[in-house]
């Protein structure tokens, strides 16, 4: 296969590029906040041109509804000295008129291949619950595939310029709309955003969200319309509470009894989480975790002509290559979510299947392997896991770089991903952060000879079978994952790879819907991380990477204590990185902030807390009927469906 890698400021996309940096020298005389972010994500939109040739491109979306959109104001915070107008919503691309009104349509039929189980999402894991939870469950402000953020619950996005944002940056004062109604009827008002906010800000409660709550002094309601946060220090990013996929609001009159330990344990909030109140355009009529959603129109929502479709059934289990051949080939399904499927099986579908289109779009997602620093050895029962238990050798940082150079990321990427997936050695693999693909893979490529060497210098000597041994002890690993054909593929690949340096690994594949489930008593989940290896994609939800950067903080690890819903399930403790996020919340100058967040990443890497592999835009499949959609990588999938049609 030819592999293309272009300079993602080459070519006739540098204009594009030009105009990103520009705009960050800008925002810091800018006093709005409405900075807009457009992600440069070209090589990744050059690549996936190559599949999309096969099957045509998708449908354009149709304009939202809702208020125009104004621009975020990515990861910088811009000094009070112009004013800058909001960006305007882009005009729609068909006559309004053309477009079917509200429940003109029947059923829209989602396949998830990670089912949902759980759709309150401030305590879910997977990005699975978290776009089950969005049909119902919305935040402030959604945020586009442009970094623009689209104000849903509120009237209008806070700037400096309007006065919803102090000029120190120690405030943020939302202005609600008086015109929502949750589906059970009743006002939705400011009462619900500081619940909110109380819900997740007591950690017995153990939100995985919390990292969106950090920083914040307090949260008060102004009036019943008017919610104001005051950080504890100038916040350069304002935004980062109650918008895009990790700011949804819950209706206090039904979580109030849901604070601390509660959340999860008590049978009135289970069945609430299960089946929450929202304001969004659908509302839950049946939910059998790991199985399916049911929803139908929330007849209250805001907009009269919206939805289209009476019903959504989102249909979770199988794997991504079935749900690739039910909407590419079948035809069963209108939309079919994250289509991590092998380039070439993927291709041959997309170009012979004639019943949809495959539909990429930008995201900061990086496939990685994450190191456990504890011990997840079964035979310390209740200590399994914990802090007090450090790792019996990869808290030796010889053996995890030993690992990191053994492994062969381009053959991955090249093999399996082919055209949706690049080589990386680093986690923020876009601009502002990386310029071209060949910033993401500088350092990192395959070293069996010094692997080896590494491995020596520890103690870990070669037995008869060529595992290595130290002290008695086999250099064996247990490698876990979600079940996903080209997961699988990688998984064999890795532990080749580390076949050659004599190190023993036994690979476990787990169902989505567990893996990526956020029950506290499941221990086959990311955060309990009961092995030695876990292998799964993240990255960034919104243009800012703060929360992302800083869910991996030491007091953020995953232990019993938060029901294993820390975000640094790695159980990474490193007092550097901890300081560099505190620096980074507090930092205002937008090319500090850049050069704070690379060292962030580099420390990451360097440390080999993680191992970054290959990262990927994202690609599901739509039926070649379906219209309206616009997915975002810095939102949740399903953020506009009130939008589509047919």
């Amino acid at each position: 296969m030819i592999r293309c890698y272009p300079a993602l400021d080459a070519g006739p996309f540098d204009p594009v590029w030009r105009v990103v940096r520009a705009r960050w020298m800008v925002v810091r005389q800018e006093v709005a906040l409405n900075h807009r972010l457009l992600w440069s994500w070209l090589a990744a939109l050059l690549a996936l041109s190559m599949v999309l040739a096969a099957c045509g491109s998708a449908p354009p979306a149709q304009a939202p509804t809702t208020a125009p959109a104004t621009t975020a104001p990515a990861t910088t915070a811009p000094a009070p000295t112009t004013a800058a107008a909001a960006t305007a919503a882009p005009a729609p691309t068909e006559a309004p008129a053309a477009r079917p009104g509200r429940g003109a349509g029947d059923t829209l039929r989602l396949l998830y291949w990670q089912a949902p189980t759980i759709l309150n999402n401030h305590l879910a894991f997977g990005t699975k619950d978290i776009e089950a939870s969005r049909l119902i469950l919305e935040p402030l402000a959604a945020v586009d595939p442009e970094g623009n953020f689209v104000p849903l619950l509120a009237e209008e996005i806070p700037t400096v310029a309007n006065g919803g944002v102090a000029q120190d940056f120690t405030s943020i004062t939302w202005k609600l709309r008086k015109d929502i109604k949750w589906s059970d009827g009743s006002d939705f008002t400011a009462a619900d955003v500081v619940f909110t906010y109380q819900y997740c800000a007591d950690s017995k409660t153990a939100c995985t969200s919390v990292a969106a709550f950090r920083g914040i002094k307090s949260v008060e309601a102004l009036d019943e319309y008017t919610v104001k946060i005051t950080w504890e220090a100038p916040n350069s990013y304002p935004y980062q509470v109650f918008t895009s996929q990790r700011g949804a609001i819950i209706q206090r009159a039904q979580f109030e009894q849901c604070v601390g330990d509660a959340a999860s344990t008590a049978a009135d909030c289970q069945a609430a989480n299960l089946a929450p109140i929202g304001t969004g355009p659908y509302k839950v009529t049946e939910f059998k975790p790991g199985d399916v959603v049911v929803y139908e129109i929330n007849e209250r929502y805001r907009d009269p002509e919206r939805p289209f479709f009476k019903r959504v059934e989102l249909k979770g289990g199988g794997d991504a290559p079935s749900a690739a051949r039910a909407v590419l080939q079948a035809g069963e399904v209108d939309w079919a979510w994250n289509l991590q499927v092998e380039a070439a099986v993927l291709q041959q579908l997309a170009s012979q299947g004639g019943q949809g289109n495959l539909v990429t779009y930008n995201t900061a997602n990086v496939e990685r392997l994450l190191i456990n620093f504890t011990n997840p050895d079964p035979a310390l029962g209740e200590e399994r896991g914990q802090l007090s238990q450090p790792h019996p050798f990869l808290t030796d940082l010889k053996v995890r770089q030993a690992l990191a150079l053994a492994i062969d990321r381009k053959a991955i990427a090249e093999q399996l991903y082919g055209p949706a997936g690049y080589p990386t050695c680093v986690l923020l693999w876009y601009p502002p952060f990386a310029q071209s693909v060949a910033d993401i893979f500088t350092d990192c490529d395959q070293d069996v000879a010094a692997a080896n060497r590494l491995l020596d210098e520890a103690g870990w000597q070669p037995g008869p079978d060529g595992i290595r041994v130290k002290d008695g002890k086999r250099l064996s690993m247990l490698f876990q994952t979600s079940v996903n054909t080209l997961r699988q593929k990688t998984q064999e690949l890795i532990k080749a790879n580390w076949a050659a340096i004599g190190v023993e690994t036994e690979l476990k594949s787990v169902d989505g819907s567990v893996f990526f489930g956020s029950d506290p008593g499941n221990p086959d989940n990311i955060g309990h991380f009961f092995a030695d290896i876990q292998m799964y994609t993240t990255g960034a939800t919104e243009p800012d990477p703060t929360a992302h950067l800083c869910g991996w903080i030491s007091s953020a690890a995953s232990q019993k204590e938060n029901e294993w819903r820390g975000t640094n399930n790695m159980r990474w403790q490193n007092a550097g990185y901890d300081a560099l996020c505190d620096q980074l919340r507090n930092e205002l100058d937008p090319d500090r902030r850049v050069a704070i967040a690379r060292q962030m990443d580099a420390l990451i890497v360097s440390d080999v807390a993680m191992i970054p592999l290959v990262a990927r835009p994202r690609v599901a499949g739509a039926s070649k009927d379906l219209k309206g959609y616009n997915p975002s990588g810095w939102d949740a999938e399903l953020w506009d469906i009130a939008n589509w049609y047919k």
